[in-house]
């Protein structure tokens, strides 16, 4: 019997959004967007306009970023400029919130099989993965050709189809309307946290229903529901 049997939780799969929920990324996406805006001649952003526009992947961010009527060619050139300088920099400011390596170690101790679904570019999700939770997570999407991004269910299902979980056995975890979308478009739970890119209004506003204040709130929930 694994430690999580003996908690009696129904769940056998946790899938976590990666940005805002597992790792704080809000200033090297800044610095990434305001390197391409400084590339391109147009105005920077704010940390604070760049956190309201994350969630929908960097192809949307760079749209919401770059000035009103850019048009595609500008905007394709703006896109590649980030996403070379963001593959090299990821790093550079980024980090586990605090609570987030430790319920990744007991999850994994515990026997739950953990993955990271995510809208930022591929490689980034699995360099942040190697860096931070590789030895607890093998499992790791990001935005790629050939499977649609959050809130589409692509990267969940493929998820799942990795780790050889059903939906029934699964919960997904994230910060974002976006992550609660996508949780109910692949028929799985949703825990909303606080401590990401929204806060609990907004998540409320967009369906949220169970909230954790601390990864240690996630054990107790996949325990409870």
């Amino acid at each position: 019997m694994t430690e999580r049997d003996k908690h009696m939780s129904k769940f056998t799969t946790v899938i976590f959004d990666l940005d805002g929920t597992l790792l704080y990324t809000l200033d090297d996406l800044t610095e990434a967007t305001n390197y391409a805006m400084r590339k391109c001649g147009f105005p920077e952003r704010t940390l604070e306009e760049v956190r309201a526009f994350v969630g929908n992947g960097i192809r949307k961010l760079i749209e919401r970023a770059v000035p009103e009527n850019t048009d595609k060619e500008t905007v394709e050139k703006t896109l590649e400029i980030f996403k070379k300088y963001y593959d090299i920099h990821c790093n550079e400011n980024t980090r586990a919130y605090d609570g987030v390596i430790s319920l990744i170690e007991d999850l994994s101790k515990e026997g739950y099989k953990l993955a990271i679904v995510s809208n930022k570019v591929d490689s980034a999700v699995k360099e942040l993965n190697k860096i931070y939770f590789s030895k607890y997570i093998s499992v790791a999407i990001g935005e790629r050709e050939g499977v649609r991004k959050k809130p589409a269910p692509d990267t969940v299902i493929t998820a799942l189809n990795e780790l050889e979980s059903s939906k029934e056995e699964a919960i997904y975890v994230g910060d974002s309307d976006v992550d609660i979308a996508t949780a109910e478009n692949s028929s799985l739970p949703c825990i909303s946290v606080l401590w990401g890119f929204r806060d609990k209004d907004f998540l409320i506003k967009h369906g949220a229903k169970y909230f954790a204040d601390t990864p240690e709130d996630v054990k107790i929930l996949l325990e409870k529901l």
